[in-house]
């Protein structure tokens, strides 16, 4: 299984910081008995690791060379490699920048790197073999992209950031075949590929005869790209218990192979 985490984001929400967003320290782990503080980042690769990705693609910016840093060639048991977006093109541009290495039938799941969110086997509840979206609640669903679904959990409408949304579910992260991954990327050219976002790409494949599902197992979800997001994160983590236990597997820098 193949993971996907668009990382070329400017992060101007939350600048001016010194290194990649991505890399925003939030909460904590462990390491060998000592607390350490935690990339935002490495909430999404945990959970990703947890649903069977042992492969997974970063696609970075050009000049967020400290994410390769503090990852290296592997995370625990799966192997890293990085696609580079050469300038901010949206969601969709960078997520297709991973196609050339995924295989039609792999499974693929995307997620983004400056959430935090539970249940941490989220991902786990999505199928194989079809898109599907792991879906939270929120208080204001206006600020995401809101999942309208039928009674089966079909998908009937993606509402981009709608002031005024049909459900306060929202999706968060989603999984699809490579083959999936693929009919999309065709349609998103065959449309100039001026979709930024996701969600209108596949309402334009839905209304082609695609179907996607919306799987309603989130619990919190929280987006610590602006301030009120990281302080709304601290506060997620803080209700969460820690485990107490080591991690089961640390980014590179964290192992000391390249400098923090």
């Amino acid at each position: 299984m193949w993971g996907i985490v668009p990382a070329a984001g400017a992060g101007s929400r939350i600048q001016p910081l010194a290194f990649s967003k991505e890399l925003l320290p939030v909460g904590s782990r462990h390491d060998g008995g000592v607390e350490r503080p935690r990339a935002v980042s490495e909430y999404l690769v945990e959970r990703m690791l947890r649903a069977g990705a042992d492969r997974i693609c970063f696609v970075i910016s050009p000049g967020k060379s400290d994410i390769v840093q503090y990852y290296g060639g592997d995370v625990g048991s799966a192997s890293v490699c990085y696609a580079v977006q050469p300038r901010p093109s949206g969601l969709c541009d960078s997520v297709f920048r991973a196609l050339p290495f995924i295989p039609p039938h792999e499974q693929v799941v995307v997620g983004l790197p400056d959430t935090v969110w539970f249940p941490e086997d989220g991902l786990c509840h999505l199928p194989d073999g079809a898109l599907s979206f792991l879906l939270f609640p929120v208080d204001e669903p206006r600020f995401f992209d809101a999942v309208v679904t039928d009674g089966d959990g079909n998908v009937r409408e993606i509402q981009v950031k709608h002031p005024r949304p049909g459900t306060e579910w929202v999706w968060g992260a989603f999984k699809l075949t490579g083959a999936i991954l693929r009919e999309l990327h065709d349609l998103w050219c065959r449309r100039g590929r001026e979709d930024e976002y996701v969600g209108t790409l596949v309402n334009a494949w839905l209304a082609e005869g695609g179907r996607a599902l919306g799987v309603r197992a989130g619990e919190a979800y929280v987006d610590v790209g602006t301030l009120n997001g990281y302080r709304a994160a601290i506060q997620v983590l803080a209700a969460r218990p820690a485990d107490g236990g080591d991690e089961p597997w640390l980014p590179a820098a964290a192992e000391g192979l390249v400098p923090a």
